[in-house]
């Protein structure tokens, strides 16, 4: 059998906290920044958790399941 590959993008997007969540950034922050407020930008700014119901895929993608 091959190895099991990891999927490349997966691995540049999400990382895995101590605590075994996956960690993300938020979408909408790369351009178009004039039409949103300063409050919007700024909660973009920080990372985010990947949802329960999604978990289980993001693990696919990297392999840990």
């Amino acid at each position: 059998m091959p190895k099991m590959k990891t999927n490349s993008s997966a691995k540049k997007r999400f990382t895995i906290t101590g605590s075994g969540k996956i960690k993300r950034k938020h979408a909408f922050k790369s351009h178009i920044l004039t039409k949103k407020t300063t409050k919007q930008k700024r909660n973009l700014t920080y990372a985010g958790l990947v949802h329960k119901s999604d978990e289980s895929n993001v693990k696919l993608l990297l392999n840990m399941k």
